[in-house]
């Protein structure tokens, strides 16, 4: 089996991106949604989870900070989409910004530097968004399954209810997210049918 590169992972993740947005609402792009503002607030809840109080003890949640990261993705490839319509176009630029990392001196600061600049631009930085990957050592690799899961996640969710209000995010004790890790870990990410895999093992564990 031949791995993906990187520019084909990230048509895939597009593609994937447009499907979950249409799932939600079948003509989101005419909607003009606010991506950018879902892209810091989500700044805001991840710098929560890393710890930034000065005045208490906090110990970074890593788990939750590369979760966030890859919220943070979703939302930067949506405002990707918005505003062109040429997947192979968008993967190839992205590919190039992703080799073009850029960081402040640690990873708080690349966070708000990502924020600022959301604010700023009402885009997606993918060089600062790939300089806060490189800080708390996330790969793309990491990325891209943790997308994809998250990606099939987010399909769950809209398949049992999310948008109704009648999904449950807590099945036998644990979060959805934490099932979700579970089975990401337990699958190989490489298979051609991951996705399917991931969601059928969800279903598997989710209580009818």
């Amino acid at each position: 089996m031949t791995q993906p590169n990187r520019q084909q992972q990230l048509a895939t993740m597009l593609d994937m991106q447009d499907a979950m947005n249409k799932k939600v609402h079948e003509n989101w792009l005419q909607q003009n949604f606010e991506w950018y503002r879902a892209i810091w607030i989500e700044c805001a809840e991840m710098l929560d989870h890393y710890g930034w109080k000065w005045w208490k003890h906090q110990s970074p949640d890593m788990e939750q900070v590369k979760l966030e990261l890859v919220d943070i993705f979703h939302f930067g490839l949506s405002c990707r989409l918005s505003d062109s319509n040429d997947v192979n176009k968008i993967a190839e630029t992205l590919d190039y910004e992703f080799s073009d990392i850029r960081h402040n001196e640690e990873f708080r600061t690349t966070l708000e530097d990502l924020a600022a600049n959301t604010l700023q631009t009402k885009s997606f930085n993918a060089q600062i968004f790939a300089g806060c990957m490189q800080q708390i050592n996330m790969s793309f690799d990491e990325l891209y399954t943790s997308y994809i899961g998250k990606n099939v996640l987010n399909f769950f969710r809209q398949d049992h209810g999310y948008k109704e209000g009648t999904y449950h995010k807590q099945w036998n004790g644990k979060e959805d997210n934490e099932h979700l890790v579970e089975v990401v870990q337990l699958l190989d990410s490489n298979a051609d049918d991951f996705a399917q895999q991931v969601y059928q093992e969800l279903s598997k564990r989710y209580p009818s």
